[in-house]
């Protein structure tokens, strides 16, 4: 420290936003610049709430990026990933840039906790589950805001940003209602996007099988106090088998005004999707097609008072198109609207006896259709379409939390509670609390444990929908669930991971079932019980650090098992009953000549269920889901500015089906190139 201040008698200030030292985490979630010259001071008026959390250091403070200092989103106020008492996976910048991937539902792959459904390939869409739940139980957010959609969770991963944009993903597994709110059942998945810099310039361009193409075009500057960042994307593919081409657009703007009262953040983006959809909700019908556009928009303030206030509001705007003949558009045809408006606060203070952090959201879905909701009195003329809606519904959603942490030496104590009215559900106010403890063993090893409980209201289309092989059910009520979880978490120069074991008992759970595989029509309904065993461990290790730069940078290993059992009479399951009991996870980075690396990534799935197999569009009886193994690859050569590569998906050309009868791609190979110039 002594050099330190040498310099700052020189008025060569030093300015920090990293904290190496776990001492002087509490910096970090101050959200400011803290300079050399007033840490001093800083640190005496902080001095009661360092009594309690911390132990003296005297060491000198360095700086370093680590996992452990980034601050993530996996509770109601700003929280180091190394206060965190609950399994957080992050997939940071460098793996995502180095991942054999091109969308975010590929990605996800590789965390074993998460259940990614494709239906069409390069992010057309996707269903996403975590730990056995279903795709309508994970709640999606774009930069901690809630994203997710109320028609259905189908369209839950329509971005408007692509995977270029994206700085790190948080998964955090499990029910979280008393971070996030409802809809978080069994885990949630924060998408964190690149920040403005200065003067920034990125473009890319990849090609490949399928006649794929994929173009990105991003920059950043400032005017003022102002940082701008402007992106946009669009990708094609004439599809790997009949009616599965696409194309889809993104353009997104985010910008940032830094003051000493605080921070405003404002982002806003557009997307559109269409694409042939074989075989997408019914074999019977393997010409269907689907068009999808989403408007996006949110601001929050960051205030950096004492009381730490940060109100945000939110509009998210969702149109679908659904043809089932595509080339017969009149036919059968479903067009929806879905419109969802929100706002928040949350805040917290520091105080001699820990973080306290309260607030509340109100947040209003609505939906206009021709098929789901209550009849209108007079229809609703549909955009650009000679249709109209004729249906629609609205409910609205109220919240108030409260949560604390309490720091005692080696101990962190985290307790709160959700309190949620749903406007047209079950009557008055429905709480739901979470408890989580963590005990630090030592510098490299973590004791964590944590119960929580969650709800999931039904989707307009749980309630609503029937078509030639639906029927809703608007008497559905919501889902609830409670999960106890305990595990280890070790992190060492070379070595971290963590081993958890969980148990998930969830109640009133709806799926789509239906009685027999000759039955035509599946019926949503509310299961009685669903109760899920499993562990789950993650093993990264670092050779490179311990063995010499000769060695790969980085072998990781991932595994979860997960046991469900239901406790109701026998039914085909849709969704619910089909879920992963295995999946494996194997991947290593190797440096192989100076600026060449190659990423090398093994899957194993094996999942629960059966589905009906059908056969000239008809069925022909049950059959089971067949375990897989998929290899993917990708060999990068980079020099500053430029970045050329060549991936392979499914580089084995493996035949397997994520869901029912829908044929995922065989070998598919891509390359590329990057320009990314720092003008600064």
């Amino acid at each position: 420290m002594k050099e330190k201040f040498q310099k700052w008698k020189k008025k060569e200030c030093l300015t920090f936003k990293k904290w190496g030292r776990k001492n002087f985490s509490l910096y970090s979630t101050l959200r400011k610049e803290v300079k050399i010259s007033v840490l001093s001071v800083a640190y005496f008026l902080l001095a009661p709430v360092f009594s309690v959390a911390m132990e003296p250091d005297t060491s000198a403070v360095k700086m370093e990026y680590d996992l452990e200092e980034i601050e993530v989103s996996a509770s109601r106020t700003p929280a180091l990933y190394s206060e965190i008492a609950r399994v957080l996976s992050v997939i940071e910048s460098q793996e995502i840039e180095q991942a054999p991937v091109t969308s975010v539902q590929d990605l996800l792959e590789y965390v074993a906790s998460v259940d990614i459904r494709q239906r069409g390939a390069e992010g057309v869409q996707a269903d996403i589950n975590t730990r056995g739940g279903t795709f309508d139980q994970t709640l999606i957010l774009l930069n901690g805001i809630n994203i997710t959609d109320p028609q259905t969770g189908h369209h839950n991963l329509n971005l408007p940003v692509s995977l270029s944009q994206i700085e790190r993903i948080e998964v955090l597994e499990g029910p979280a209602a008393r971070i996030y709110g409802p809809n978080a059942f069994s885990g949630a998945i924060n998408i964190v996007t690149k920040q403005p810099e200065d003067k920034t310039l990125s473009a890319r361009i990849d090609g490949g099988s399928y006649g794929y193409f994929n173009g990105n075009l991003a920059g950043s500057f400032n005017t003022g106090k102002i940082d701008h960042l402007f992106a946009g994307n669009r990708k094609r593919s004439d599809g790997y088998i009949e009616n599965t081409d696409f194309g889809i657009s993104n353009l997104f703007y985010s910008g940032q005004l830094l003051s000493e009262a605080g921070k405003l953040s404002v982002q806003t983006g557009a997307s559109e999707k269409g694409f042939g959809a074989n075989s997408f909700y019914s074999a019977v019908y393997p010409n269907q097609f689907e068009r999808t556009q989403t408007i996006f928009s949110s601001a929050k303030w960051e205030s950096f008072s004492k009381l730490h206030l940060t109100p945000v509001v939110y509009w998210r705007r969702h149109f679908d198109k659904f043809l089932l003949f595509r080339d017969n558009p009149d036919l059968y045809k479903n067009h929806h609207r879905t419109d969802v408006w929100g706002a928040n606060l949350n805040s917290w203070f520091l105080w001699e006896g820990g973080k306290t952090a309260f607030g509340a959201e109100l947040r209003t879905e609505k939906i206009l259709s021709n098929v789901l909701g209550e009849e209108l009195g007079e229809p609703v003329g549909v955009r650009g379409e000679d249709a109209f809606y004729t249906h629609s519904k609205t409910r609205r959603i109220a919240s108030v939390f409260f949560e604390h942490v309490y720091y005692l030496n080696d101990w962190i104590f985290s307790a709160g509670a959700m309190a949620n009215h749903i406007s047209d559900r079950e009557p008055g106010w429905n709480f739901f609390p979470g408890i989580d403890l963590s005990y630090q063993f030592s510098p490299a090893l973590k004791m964590v444990a944590s119960w929580n409980t969650s709800l999931r209201m039904p989707t307009f289309t749980d309630l609503y929908y029937s078509g030639p092989t639906n029927i809703g059910n608007p008497d559905l009520k919501p889902e609830r669930s409670q999960i106890w979880e305990g595990g280890i978490k070790w992190n060492t120069p070379f070595f971290k991971g963590h081993l958890t074991g969980f148990f998930n008992q969830g109640r009133n759970i709806i799926d789509w079932v239906k009685s027999d595989g000759d039955q035509e029509l599946w019926q949503s309904m509310n299961h009685t019980t669903i109760n899920s065993r499993g562990i789950e461990i993650n093993l990264q290790y670092f050779p490179n650090k311990h063995l010499g730069t000769q060695w790969p940078n980085k072998i990781q290993f991932s595994y979860l098992y997960n046991n469900q059992s239901k406790e109701q009479g026998e039914l085909i399951s849709y969704y619910v009953l089909d879920n992963l009991r295995y999946k494996f996870v194997a991947s290593v980075n190797q440096e192989i000549l100076e600026n060449l690396t190659v990423d090398l990534k093994l899957t194993y799935q094996d999942r629960e269920g059966n589905f009906t197999l059908y056969q000239n569009q008809k069925p022909a009886g049950e059959t089971p889901y067949k375990p897989f193994f998929l290899t993917d690859a990708k060999v990068q050569y980079q020099i500053y500015p430029l970045k050329i590569y060549v991936s392979a998906n499914n580089l084995f050309n493996r035949t397997y089906f994520d869901l029912g009868n829908i044929a995922q791609p065989g070998r598919w190979m891509k390359a590329g190139i990057l320009f990314d110039l720092k003008f600064n």
